[in-house]
């Protein structure tokens, strides 16, 4: 379009939306902020929600809204929403379904951040909670109170990689009218759909395996559109929790290789397992691919295989963990889980230190336990690292 204005002007609106042909195939970047309309009626009808459409980069974006369909469609849900960390998942999730004086149940084997959430900031907002063994039927139905709203779990939990029967708690859910919340973070939605086994909302750090990379912070809900709707516009607009498109164009390229990365993690996690099992230095292994997991046989029905995070006690309790872990040179101490690079960490000072001692021991979390995050390399190389750490943290203990 010929126009008559000035360079000061050009250089902000010449060629702003020329059609590319051929079609890029990676998704184009659309940082806006902020969407221009043709008329007021067209920017009223899609702020009203009557029209579908963007118009403030705290409700969405371009890049963004192609990233939340591929996210639903994996986890088979109506609807996804991308937020700006696992947290932020988390939190939204819960805040969508409970409000002052409503109460929820959780898995006592619960992630660090979403303990001291619901422990923490939940009670200002008037939210009662109760943290439970989630693996027996009686207990979970027992603890349902008249103003319990959502039951909420992760499945295999973290650290301890407890596996919890989705359905048989979506039933229960449907028969006392509840609210079921899966967070799927460890198995990502290549390895289990929690959606098909009956729950209602599903959440992801998708800093972790969704991503992959290590260089992302994000973090999704799935469910029902009117749910979905309802949180991108109440609580992750008016709270500022939105995924920009930056990040969202990493974790579509990230998404890519979800399905290749993840079978390496699993395939090496099954073999360290088993080497880690079989080594007299070790005093208890915790991995769902191992038939002495007791939950091993729930495991193989509702996950197609046992992810990527092995978690396992040295002899020699909390010292001879801490030397072993020091003594690593291929595994790097890290809070995070699901990179490339293979990442310990110690649960007990480190992602769950925000839990007391007494209530880390009552969901498993030792002082001697370890966390392993199984990279994409040599499983053998990894191998190697840990006789090698081992044998050292050994030593230290015979001194």
């Amino acid at each position: 379009m010929e126009t008559n204005w000035s360079m000061d002007t050009q250089v902000i609106h010449s060629n702003n939306h020329r059609i590319q042909e051929p079609l890029p195939i990676s998704q184009s970047i659309v940082p806006a902020v902020a969407y221009a309309f043709p008329s007021i009626e067209s920017a009223a009808a899609v702020v009203a929600g009557k029209e579908e459409g963007v118009y403030y980069g705290r409700y969405g974006n371009p890049t963004l809204q192609v990233l939340e369909s591929k996210i639903a469609t994996l986890e088979k849900g109506e609807a996804a929403l991308g937020v700006a960390s696992g947290m932020a998942a988390i939190s939204t999730a819960l805040l969508a379904f409970l409000k002052k004086g409503d109460h929820a149940l959780v898995t006592k084997d619960v992630y660090g951040g979403t303990y001291s959430f619901l422990s923490s900031l939940a009670p200002r907002f008037g939210i009662d909670v109760d943290f439970v063994d989630c693996t027996n039927e009686e207990v979970i139905i027992s603890s349902i109170k008249p103003t319990t709203k959502v039951i909420y779990i992760e499945t295999p939990s973290n650290p301890s990689l407890t596996v919890l029967n989705i359905s048989f708690i979506a039933e229960i859910c449907n028969r006392h009218k509840l609210t079921l919340i899966v967070d799927n973070t460890l198995m990502s939605p290549y390895l289990q759909n929690p959606l098909v086994l009956g729950a209602d909302v599903v959440v992801h750090s998708a800093t972790k395996y969704i991503n992959g990379h290590g260089d992302v912070l994000a973090g999704f809900i799935v469910g029902k559109k009117s749910d979905i709707k309802f949180m991108r516009k109440t609580i992750v607009g008016d709270l500022g929790q939105n995924l920009n498109a930056w990040d969202s164009s990493l974790i579509l390229r990230g998404l890519k290789t979800m399905a290749l990365r993840i079978q390496r993690h699993c395939q090496s996690a099954q073999k360290i397992a088993e080497f880690l099992q079989a080594h007299p230095a070790i005093a208890d292994v915790f991995y769902p691919g191992l038939p002495t997991h007791p939950q091993h046989e729930l495991a193989k029905s509702q996950m197609k295989a046992m992810g990527g995070i092995v978690t396992f006690e040295v002899q020699g309790g909390m010292e001879a963990g801490k030397k072993f872990v020091n003594s690593l040179k291929l595994a790097m101490i890290s809070f995070s889980l699901g990179d490339p690079e293979t990442l310990v960490q110690h649960p007990a000072t480190m992602t769950h230190a925000s839990i007391p001692k007494a209530e880390r021991e009552k969901f498993g979390i030792t002082d001697g336990l370890i966390r392993l995050s199984v990279g994409l390399e040599d499983a053998d190389d990894i191998i190697n690292d840990l006789k090698q750490a081992i044998l050292t943290a050994q030593t230290v203990t015979k001194s």
